[in-house]
């Protein structure tokens, strides 16, 4: 309902200033091509999130000096805070980084956006940008039309650049020329009321624009061209820094509950900044003054000012909520619930996710487990034997003995509630990371975990067809009809209690050891052992139990084969070394065609 009424009043407003003032039209101009530089510069970086972005998140949040400076030199080198904590969200929940660990890189961030102030206050306003802008522009779009995506992030990163420095020179033309026209400054408010008025525009305008980058530059040039005083101008700071929090907010929308956790401590965090800022304006008005004398910087530069002041409320926000990261951790986690989830909802792959390959594979590496989970519950519960056993560390004599008790599931049900819709969703994730990441160096990796989700379901399945003969059996009193279907049975418990152990403690040679497993189950299959002949032969069972037992072991080994395939790409510790291999493979096949 807010979107459909804003975006028509933001349109009725740019229309009665393009009517009203040619200057106006020149700084919207500017912003436009601004914002379209910052998304551009995103896309080119976004290139670089196929490996080399993810792996060194992994290796910088171990400590939470390293995510601070993580976040600082991201946001520093990539202009956007908003897609340093879009990434962070997806990582969050992917599992590849702790909540503490995110809220380190949200602190990071902010202050690594700061950069941006001092690159538009110190260089932006004082050189012709204009003039760096078109070579990088027209180089940008040459590698645009290359097919290595690596020099197609290039292109982009150059042409966002040359859009970001094209959008600064529009903008200060454009106030250059609005102060002939108009001064704005004569409708500055002063004092606290001024104070809170221009911290809500600032927030509101980075709201509208969704990149706080795009208002400080807005600020600063309106400032330079003496269009807004220096008190408003640090109040509109102040509101950026606040307003900034909703690109988090957005991007956690479809994210799980830890996204949401992170998007609250970005909140938080910025809010608590900005009232701090506002209650010791004055003091902070005077530490600019003292830190600017000391740089050398003169008395009457404000847009500088701007950005030491902008500097040292972030800093100052770090070094008071740092302290507290692991309290803000606790409070959110109990503020902020997960939703009770059914067995059969997705757990860790989300539209988050999706964009970032690196995250996207571990999310749905973690839901094919859960899948594997619930099929572990289906598999053994129809087995008659109870999962909660098979987790532990049992004696496996004591599963060779038939149980006292046969108790029959609703398998169609369970299947239906545990393990099709949850592989629904897996496939359909798959589809779409596919058409989002690069095939080359995702693409088998995304194939084998879908093959594994595959055999999962069919292994369920083969099962579903043994139930029936199997609570039919297992009980007989024919001790030979018995006896064979409680080795299926058997045989098939302790290959569900090696996988689990498998996947609690994935171990090289105990995959290696799943051939020779799966060797021993067909050498005693009913069939191929000579066991079924010598029954019937021998007169012990009827024709119609050898027929039933000849189709369930058949049904048996099936199940057997599916799972242990499954395993060994689901379970392997070699996974990621081989796809590190393989990166380094089209790596060097790039280059080459280069």
């Amino acid at each position: 309902m807010l979107r459909r009424i804003l975006l028509p009043s933001i349109f009725l407003v740019l229309a009665w200033g393009f009517w009203v003032s040619p200057d106006f039209k020149e700084i919207s101009a500017g912003v436009a091509i601004f914002l379209f530089g910052m998304l551009s510069l995103e896309e080119g970086f976004k290139a670089f999130t196929g490996g080399v972005l993810e792996k060194l998140l992994r290796v910088s949040t171990d400590r939470l000096w390293k995510s601070l400076a993580f976040g600082v030199v991201a946001t520093t080198v990539m202009q956007s805070s908003s897609l340093v904590s879009v990434i962070t969200i997806s990582f969050l929940s992917a599992g590849l980084i702790g909540l503490g660990q995110g809220i380190g890189i949200i602190f990071g961030a902010n202050l690594g956006t700061t950069t941006g102030a001092w690159l538009v206050a110190g260089f932006g306003l004082k050189v012709n940008i204009a003039a760096y802008a078109m070579p990088m522009l027209v180089f940008g779009v040459i590698l645009l039309f290359q097919s290595s995506k690596i020099l197609k992030g290039i292109g982009y990163v150059l042409g966002g650049l040359g859009f970001l420095f094209l959008g600064i020179h529009y903008m200060k033309e454009g106030f250059e020329s609005f102060k002939a026209a108009i001064d704005l400054s004569q409708f500055a408010v002063p004092g606290l009321l001024g104070l809170l008025l221009y911290t809500f525009i600032g927030a509101f305008a980075t709201v509208v624009m969704q990149s706080s980058h795009a208002t400080l530059v807005l600020i600063i040039t309106a400032l330079a061209a003496g269009q807004i005083t220096y008190e408003n101008a640090l109040a509109l700071a102040i509101g950026a820094n606040i307003g900034t929090t909703i690109t988090a907010i957005l991007g956690a929308i479809s994210a799980n509950v830890e996204g949401r956790r992170l998007a609250a401590a970005h909140l938080l965090f910025n809010v608590a900044t900005g009232l701090i800022a506002i209650v010791f304006i004055h003091q902070f008005v005077w530490a600019v003054d003292i830190t600017s004398h000391w740089m050398g910087i003169a008395e009457t530069d404000y847009t500088l000012k701007l950005a030491v002041f902008h500097t040292l409320f972030n800093l100052t926000g770090i070094a008071v909520m740092l302290p507290f990261i692991q309290r803000l951790v606790d409070l959110l986690q109990r503020l902020l619930k997960e939703q009770p989830r059914t067995v059969s909802m997705p757990r860790f792959i989300n539209n988050a996710v999706i964009s970032y390959p690196d995250a996207a594979l571990k999310a749905l590496r973690q839901e094919v487990h859960h899948l594997f989970s619930n099929a572990f519950e289906v598999i053994a519960l129809v087995l008659n034997v109870s999962p909660a056993q098979l987790r532990k560390d049992t004696d496996p004599e004591s599963l060779a003995h038939p149980p006292s008790a046969v108790r029959a599931i609703d398998i169609d049900d369970y299947y239906d509630r545990r393990i099709k819709s949850l592989y629904s969703a897996i496939i359909d994730f798959i589809v779409r990371a596919q058409v989002g990441s690069d095939a080359k160096f995702h693409g088998d990796d995304l194939y084998a975990l879908r093959d594994a989700s595959r055999d999962i379901v069919e292994a369920v399945k083969a099962v579903k067809h043994l139930q029936k003969n199997l609570l039919r059996y297992i009980g007989s009193p024919n001790p030979h009809i018995q006896h064979e279907y409680n080795a299926i049975r058997t045989r098939l418990a302790l290959l569900l209690k090696d996988l689990y152990a498998l996947a609690q403690d994935p171990d090289a040679e105990a995959l290696l050891a799943l051939d020779g497993l799966r060797a021993d189950l067909l050498a005693d299959d009913a069939l191929a052992s000579g066991n079924l002949e010598r029954l019937i032969r021998g007169g012990e069972i009827s024709p119609e139990m050898a027929t039933s037992l000849m189709n369930d072991s058949s049904y048996a080994y099936e199940a057997a084969n599916n799972l242990i395939d499954m395993a060994k790409v689901l379970f392997s510790p070699r996974e990621s070394i081989m796809r590190e291999v393989r990166e380094s493979l089209v790596l060097e096949e790039q280059a080459f065609h280069q």
